[in-house]
């Protein structure tokens, strides 16, 4: 499982046009593609990474912020581009698995007491963001 996580000032997601998430920051947007070996148990664990690393002013974390999250999935964070010139998503873990995962992601965040914004699963969204710092780091299980 992979999270590409950014500090954001803001962060939204629409769909056809139609806004289906956002947040205001300071807060997170997580980026989530999920390979086919990942478990429930890494879903849990990469959220509460996300949650705890301290990233934010004074080595705060967003768990001590109660800072928001907007959760989307991407599964091109699986793609091989080693050779030629068209990326391969072989690594990418089909919808049916990548779903639930991302999913519990969302979910474990929320027990965590996170506020959760998601995009939709296999949509063609649009995501909108301010990156605040910047900063951007590459979680995977």
């Amino acid at each position: 499982m992979r999270v590409l996580l950014q500090r954001v000032a803001r962060a939204s997601v629409a769909v056809d046009g139609v806004e289906v998430g956002s947040i205001d920051g300071p807060g997170l947007l997580a980026l989530v593609a999920v390979t086919h070996t990942d478990t429930d148990a890494d879903a849990r664990r990469l959220a509460d990474k996300s949650y705890d690393v301290r990233i934010f002013d004074d080595e705060r974390s967003a768990a001590e912020l109660g800072a928001p999250v907007l959760v989307v999935s991407q599964f091109t964070l699986y793609a091989d581009t080693r050779r030629g010139r068209r990326p391969t998503w072989s690594a990418a873990a089909p919808a049916e698995v990548a779903r639930p995962l991302v999913d519990q992601y969302a979910a474990a965040l929320v027990r965590r007491g996170a506020r959760v914004a998601t995009g939709v699963f296999g949509a063609d969204m649009a995501v909108t963001l301010v990156n605040d710092g910047p900063v951007t780091l590459l979680l995977e299980t």
